[in-house]
């Protein structure tokens, strides 16, 4: 059986499925393939226990987060906190202070769960005529020379597409049979995530430290509660990941000067090798890379997610006008105007990390008089700000 669709959208993680939702109204047929769709979260149990909130947890912009509202996925189940404030410390008495209402705007980000935002985007694909999901796995494709692909899949049915989009991750499985290369640095940190609850209430604060052994951040949740994430080398996220949660809960409160008070561990730690990834090239006639499968940053500016929601948010835009979805012409145009954005943020990121990592007097003293300067300039204080609320 030949299933015939205009797009083809293999991958139904946040990207992926906030592509579809945004389709879902527009001229083209679409399929979106994802052979692990999101289970319901489980409703909260009294004391919220430590399987009630997801160890994974991500910071979106409100400009994200507003395109996420207009499409039906920010409601229920989605728990969601505002951050209206940021306070960045450096290691040797530099301070950035970020705030909301300084810089004219009603929030930061928000932090919500990955889970609990993937099923919220799941429930608004239903009743969609034109949007059709499929859940049995792929597991070869044909390559046509006019754009024209065609996914074979377990149940021995074919997806055939006039654009195929690669959602499926950083190890995207599209992209390699595509045989397309990616250059990767290998940043040697883990990233370590966990939830606590707080002793003292975080008033829609998040702080973040660069410390000799990595950058340690809290972002705020509802309640009383904080997720931690700490970029460190492997040697110190394997001790991380071997504490007790009483120990972890001390350790996390101590690093972070006992900002608020002490911590009780409510998820276990989790770890995930940080890597920066950029493919060598992110549209071809008929295909294109989205989100993790074409870039991936260093979490510490908090946009990985948020990149792959703009990218989202263009294709979106891109695709509302009839006509052949994988035309060359207007993927190209695509995807130059996402990489200037996607490099600023991996330079950004990648500097920060390079210029934290020195350890020499000198430029410890100057990255350090940096942020004090930034945090005593407004204009650039308030540039940054309105540039990650995109």
């Amino acid at each position: 059986m030949v299933i015939e669709s205009d797009v083809v959208i293999v991958g139904g993680g946040l990207n992926g499925a906030a592509l579809a939702c945004a389709l879902r109204h527009g001229p083209h047929t679409v399929t979106l393939l994802e052979p692990k769709p999101p289970l319901p979260p489980a409703p909260p149990t009294e004391g919220e226990g430590s399987d009630a909130w997801d160890s994974r947890i991500y910071a979106y912009s409100p400009g994200n987060v507003n395109w996420i509202k207009s499409q039906g996925g920010w409601g229920a189940p989605v728990r969601a906190q505002a951050v209206y404030r940021m306070r960045i410390h450096g290691d040797a008495g530099g301070d950035l202070d970020f705030d909301a209402l300084e810089a004219g705007l009603p929030e930061l980000a928000w932090i919500a769960e990955n889970g609990r935002l993937q099923a919220s985007l799941w429930q608004s694909l239903s009743d969609t005529p034109n949007l059709r999901v499929v859940t049995t796995p792929a597991e070869a494709v044909t390559w046509g020379d006019d754009g024209r692909h065609a996914l074979h899949l377990a149940d021995g049915s074919t997806l055939a597409s006039r654009l195929l989009v690669a959602a499926d991750g950083a190890n995207s499985w599209v992209r390699r049979q595509a045989g397309i290369g990616f250059l990767l640095e290998d940043y040697k940190h883990i990233g370590v995530v966990a939830n606590f609850e707080t002793e003292k209430p975080h008033r829609g604060a998040a702080w973040q430290w660069f410390r000799d052994d990595g950058v340690l951040a809290y972002l705020p949740l509802p309640g009383n509660r904080l997720s931690m994430v700490w970029s460190t080398p492997p040697e110190h996220a394997a001790l991380l990941q071997a504490s007790s949660p009483d120990e972890l809960a001390s350790r996390v409160a101590r690093a972070g000067g006992h900002a608020l008070g002490e911590l009780r561990c409510i998820t276990p730690p989790a770890g995930f090798p940080l890597k920066r990834r950029l493919a060598d090239t992110w549209v071809r006639p008929g295909l294109v890379l989205l989100g993790d499968a074409a870039h991936t940053v260093h979490p510490l500016a908090g946009q990985g997610v948020n990149l792959g929601f703009r990218d989202s948010r263009l294709l979106a835009n891109v695709l509302k006008s009839a006509g052949d979805p994988g035309e060359i012409g207007r993927l190209i145009a695509y995807a130059a105007r996402r990489r200037e954005d996607v490099a600023t943020m991996q330079l950004v990121s990648g500097s920060l990390r390079k210029l934290f990592g020195r350890q020499e007097s000198l430029i410890r003293t100057l990255r350090n008089h940096g942020m004090n300067f930034a945090d005593h300039f407004p204009p650039l204080s308030q540039a940054l700000m309105h540039h990650a609320a995109l």
